[in-house]
């Protein structure tokens, strides 16, 4: 059976009928109709009606090395013919996760040099959290078992991952979330900036938020903080250059551990293999996923720094935690043959070095000065858009969101692939993207967003 013997229609009644979507109004997408994506080459998408769309999000945040790579399609085939799975229990392993971890743990900051397997990022924070609070029971200390997250992150939507972000909605859903766990205000200047305060200022004091939950809670009650380098899914909030070293001084003054969510800033988005490099982090902790294989298998990978791992070692005793899926042999030679191409393209200097100024540079002149655009953001190749109803005041759009779900519509109609959070809208493209990409999104965002404009005036 393929999806050719069927209509755009039959497939949207059967889709509707049997998917559960992640994410999703289901009774808004009954009524619309999904658009089903058929294939994919390079930078782009295609649909049903062999529409071309310029992907700017690289699938959710993870399609680095684009589409259509026929080595990483090669590498799991010829994995799966020699040994498709065999689980890392029972004092088991096989080769691939193996030579993956030793790779990784070149590639990851100095003092981090183990590696422990999922098949998702809100996986490894479910292990990320459990992992933290071992190692300080290990340590003779079960009551340092406080995580300090932050409003507005996004950590995963797992009861684990979903009790550690901050997503409001979420928690509304959740009814009962994973117990001390405290959140702060985050690094969003846009918004939270006050009136004469300077960056610099503003990201002292969104530290200090970190500070003083650990005080309200008795440092020898936290464990550990968790933040995303840029808050991701929240709308790419990018913090103050004065933020993370001020947070990297309050975890080692208070002996707090330092946990950092890359599931979307690794393996070069940033124009670093993590960018806990470009902050000049030594993290506890890396969660990684999504980019570790481009998208094209599930795989997770929590990197875990010296300090705990000389704990587990030396203290002894069973973790009682993992996956049937941990480290399996398909995922991880994918992983590394992705990580190949990373490295044999350049594709992380050419973020650093070319296309990540490049981008932020036409962000500001091509997008920043529109009518509706109270600012634009970028980080590598990482970008947001805030969409705003004055320029001045920077008073929003009636309905919150409304504004940019009709941008993004707009845009997807004119050929780009863009995400909408909140009043914000947001981009994180291949790592394959040119300048002449990055110069034809820009056209398709200034388009839609004039026919954004219009339709928002209206009246």
């Amino acid at each position: 059976m393929t999806y050719q013997n069927f209509s755009l229609a039959q497939l949207q009644a059967m889709d509707a009928a049997h998917h559960l979507h992640p994410f999703t109004d289901h009774k808004d997408l009954r009524a619309a109709g999904s658009r089903i994506i058929t294939r994919a080459s390079g930078p782009y998408v295609y649909d049903t009606e062999g529409r071309e769309i310029l992907d700017g999000m690289a699938g959710l945040w993870c399609v680095n090395v684009g589409y259509g790579r026929d080595e990483l399609a090669e590498v799991a085939y010829e994995q799966m013919k020699e040994l498709p799975y065999y689980n890392s229990f029972f004092r088991c392993s096989t080769p691939t996760p193996v030579l993956l971890s030793q790779k990784l743990a070149e590639r990851a900051p100095k003092n981090v040099n183990q590696v422990f397997y999922g098949s998702s990022g809100s996986e490894a924070n479910d292990t990320a959290l459990r992992l933290v609070r071992h190692y300080w029971a290990l340590e003779g200390r079960p009551q340092k078992n406080r995580i300090i997250s932050r409003h507005w992150a996004y950590h995963g939507s797992t009861v684990a991952g979903t009790s550690l972000g901050g997503m409001g909605g979420m928690h509304d859903q959740l009814y009962g979330a994973v117990p001390n766990i405290a959140h702060v205000m985050p690094p969003y200047a846009f918004e939270l900036r006050r009136p004469g305060e300077s960056d610099h200022d503003f990201g002292l004091r969104a530290a200090q938020a970190v500070e003083d939950a650990i005080l309200e809670a008795g440092a020898d009650n936290v464990a550990a903080f968790i933040g995303e380098p840029v808050m991701g899914a929240g709308g790419v909030k990018i913090p103050p250059e004065s933020y993370w070293p001020e947070i990297d001084r309050i975890c080692k003054k208070h002996d707090v551990l330092l946990m950092l969510d890359e599931v979307i800033t690794g393996y070069g988005r940033t124009g670093a293999w993590f960018a806990a490099e470009r902050l000049g982090l030594e993290p506890d902790t890396i969660t990684t996923a999504k980019a570790l294989t481009s998208g094209y298998q599930p795989l997770s990978a929590l990197l875990v720094g010296d300090r705990i791992a000389k704990t587990l070692v030396e203290k002894g005793g069973e973790f009682y935690h993992g996956y049937t899926y941990s480290g399996h042999p398909v995922a991880c030679a994918v992983a590394l043959r992705n990580i190949e191409i990373i490295e044999r393209e350049g594709l992380v200097e050419r973020v650093r070095d070319d296309t990540g100024p490049y981008f932020a540079n036409a962000l500001n002149e091509r997008i920043a000065g529109h009518g509706i655009v109270g600012e634009v953001r970028a980080f590598g190749l990482m970008g947001a858009i805030e969409i705003v109803a004055d320029k001045e005041t920077r008073e929003r759009f009636p309905g919150q969101g409304t504004a940019a779900v009709t941008l993004r519509d707009h845009a997807i109609e004119g050929g780009l692939m863009m995400r909408a959070v909140g009043d914000t809208m947001i981009l994180s493209p291949p790592l394959i993207w040119t300048r002449d990409t990055i110069d034809m999104a820009c056209d398709r965002i200034v388009t839609a967003l004039d026919r954004a404009e219009k339709d928002l005036r209206k009246g």
